[in-house]
């Protein structure tokens, strides 16, 4: 298991990023609230990381917090929920947002997101709302309060091309994806702008 990582970023384009740990590359997959918080390319960077192995594919994911693994965790655990779909929840949404959603049986929100069908959401609904009870305690989260803004990092050479690119591998189909950023894109944002007010305009 690869709990933690901490070395030097070396490539990042959202939701992936390489990092350099002593001559070794790890790739590794972010939810958009983590990624949005990254340094700029050259810089250390620390992460938890949830290792999922596969008979295809062994994946990376990673994380600013603990409290955000342990949600990734949580997420996983529910029958018809795996990483990548774990994945568009936690870019769609912060954790607060989520966990309110679920102990407020908001359905209509979850759906939103991308592969979320009704069914879905309305297991995820029943399946999380006991696990999650003291979660918002124990993880510092206030579901009545809406997190501050991250920092956004100067990037992208062709920021709508990065920003649909990056909605695509979250999941969201190509239409809306395209939709959505070229509703909210303007000249002078940079990919992650777009990709967070696209995500906003779709949840």
């Amino acid at each position: 298991m690869i709990g933690r990582i901490e070395g030097v970023i070396v490539y990042k384009q959202a939701p992936d990023l390489l990092v350099d740990v002593q001559g070794v590359g790890y790739e590794i997959q972010l939810p958009m609230s983590c990624f949005f918080e990254l340094p700029a390319v050259g810089q250390t960077v620390a992460l938890w990381t949830h290792f999922v192995v596969r008979e295809d594919a062994q994946l990376l994911f990673g994380f600013n917090t603990l409290n955000e693994r342990a949600l990734f965790r949580q997420l996983i655990k529910a029958q018809g929920v795996g990483p990548k779909m774990a994945l568009a929840i936690m870019s769609g949404m912060s954790a607060g947002q989520f966990v309110a959603s679920v102990q407020q049986g908001d359905v209509s929100t979850l759906v939103k997101i991308p592969g979320v069908g009704k069914k879905t959401a309305e297991r995820l609904v029943i399946e999380m709302r006991d696990r999650l009870k003291d979660f918002g305690a124990n993880a510092g989260f206030d579901p009545s309060s809406s997190d501050p803004e991250p920092a956004l990092m100067v990037s992208v050479e062709n920021p709508l091309d990065d920003a649909l690119s990056a909605l695509l591998a979250l999941g969201y189909k190509p239409a809306q994806a395209e939709k959505a950023v070229k509703q909210v894109a303007k000249a002078d944002m940079d990919s992650e702008a777009i990709i967070r007010q696209a995500l906003k305009s779709m949840v």
